[in-house]
């Protein structure tokens, strides 16, 4: 930056914050928790001279801990990790931490600076790790007692997938693979790229992965450059996607758009469909947009940028495209607006009757909401393989009755001996929650018997890419 724009930016700074400020003195605050579930009645687009901006600051910890429900226990595995945000359970039951902070894009405005001079402040101040960390029990005890560093010097790394006798990590700028030998503390040699990722600007720098059960293909989602396109059509070209790419060749094909922000993918077990949660709009409201969780369909288009949750259309997009509105499809589970959802998983039995059958969502927390909301990690029920019943909360206390965050939660991953894992970049700990007393109990074989059927037909598969919008 040079001394010119520097100066220009320190006046609009002096002049702004104080407007800030008193806009958010004035806020009255809204409902805690509203739109979530499977048919949200949408309030209207509400637009002002500047977006809320309302941070929790970091507290430390101390002797607290999350709650979590009776019948269940939460320890801290692993601590002053650096910036862990996404896992993976090995099948020898080690467990893969992604930890590093990525993103280069550039603030084009005053309101750029002043958002992430806020958002900053309730961030960790952790160096990135650019690593990943390996976490091993070796006697089965849930302690963990070794700790290693499997690869290091990787480029802000986020997405974990195993397959193949590989392991494949995105990090913000391309998809890897690494050679694994069962038991291996440590990656045998330098990773093999299989294709580049989008990262020209990254204003939405994380890369989720998942991979389908045979193998064959990883799912690589990519965000969006901007909130609502203000950088320009052309810099989004390739982003507010999924990627399917081919696992041996890297020949990748777009499997679905309109994503703004796809932060975590899935695969269902026992099915071949991808799910994802997924980070919405900002700047039209504390009750917009709901963040979602969805199935995602090869060829889907979910609306961005020209519309939200179905066919609403957002009116700051220039030009606006009716024949994509049309064709937008409305996500399966609104999660609550500005939440931002940033983990998923499936749930097993072996995390007791109530929880055995849904998806378990680590939702980071609001940084431009008043009141803030997420700062926990929520269930949601599945029945016949969809969502099914009503969100529950599963670990909350990261956001303390002071206002203060705690910790904020990032991925989440199932242990299938029965245990969930919650990433938590703020107070850079790895918790690890346990059915014990009646939920150890509840884990029978008719609790695990839960009904598992096939998703609606999905559109067929694609010949060749569908436009990106």
């Amino acid at each position: 930056m040079n001394i010119r724009h520097f100066s220009r930016s320190k006046l609009a700074l002096r002049v702004l914050v104080p407007a800030l400020a008193f806009a958010l003195a004035a806020c009255n605050g809204t409902p805690e928790e509203t739109y979530v579930g499977p048919s949200p009645d949408l309030p209207k687009p509400q637009r002002g001279l500047f977006p809320t901006l309302k941070v929790s600051l970091p507290a430390q910890w101390g002797d607290e801990r999350p709650q979590v429900p009776e019948g269940y226990e939460i320890t801290p595995i692993a601590d002053n990790l650096q910036i862990p945000r996404q896992m993976l359970v090995l099948p020898n039951g080690d467990i893969l931490v992604a930890e590093g902070r990525g993103g280069r894009a550039p603030k084009l405005t005053p309101k750029d600076i002043i958002a992430g001079v806020i958002k900053g402040r309730g961030n960790t101040q952790v160096e990135s790790g650019n690593r990943i960390t390996l976490l091993r029990d070796g006697d089965g005890d849930g302690a963990y007692e070794s700790r290693s560093i499997f690869a290091e010097g990787l480029d802000a790394p986020y997405g974990l997938a195993f397959g193949n006798d590989s392991i494949y990590v995105a990090t913000q700028d391309a998809l890897l693979r690494f050679d694994y030998t069962p038991g291996a503390v440590n990656a045998a040699g330098p990773p093999q790229e299989i294709t580049r990722l989008p990262a020209a600007i990254n204003h939405h720098w994380t890369k989720s992965l998942a991979i389908s059960h045979d193998g064959r293909y990883l799912f690589v989602g990519i965000g969006s450059d901007s909130n609502i396109t203000e950088r320009g059509l052309a810099v989004e070209e390739n982003r507010a996607m999924i990627w399917q790419v081919d696992a041996q060749t890297g020949f990748h094909r777009v499997f679905a758009t309109g994503l703004r922000n796809p932060t975590a993918l899935a695969m269902q077990p026992g099915m071949d469909q991808l799910w994802a949660v997924v980070n919405e709009r900002d700047e039209i409201g504390d009750e917009l947009v709901p963040d979602y969780l969805t199935s995602v369909r090869p060829g889907g288009f979910y609306g961005w940028p020209y519309s939200y949750w179905g066919q609403h259309v957002d009116a700051r997009v220039r030009p606006q495209k009716p024949e994509k509105v049309a064709s937008a499809i409305v996500p399966d589970f609104a999660l609550g607006s500005h939440v931002a959802a940033l983990g998923l998983a499936f749930s097993s039995p072996a995390m007791g009757a109530q929880f055995a059958n849904g998806v378990f969502v680590g939702q980071h927390g609001s940084w431009n909401r008043d009141p803030p909301v997420g700062y926990k990690v929520s269930f949601v029920p599945f029945r016949d393989g969809r969502p099914s019943g009503e969100a529950i909360d599963f670990a909350t206390g990261f956001l303390g009755q002071d206002g203060k965050a705690r910790g904020r939660p990032v991925g989440v991953a199932v242990d299938p001996r029965g245990a969930l894992l919650v990433a938590d970049d703020l107070a850079n700990t790895i918790w690890r929650i346990v059915p014990t007393g009646a939920g150890a109990r509840a884990n029978t074989p008719a609790a695990s018997s839960a009904p598992t059927a096939a998703p609606p037909a999905p559109a067929p598969a694609l010949a060749s890419p569908p436009p990106a919008g």
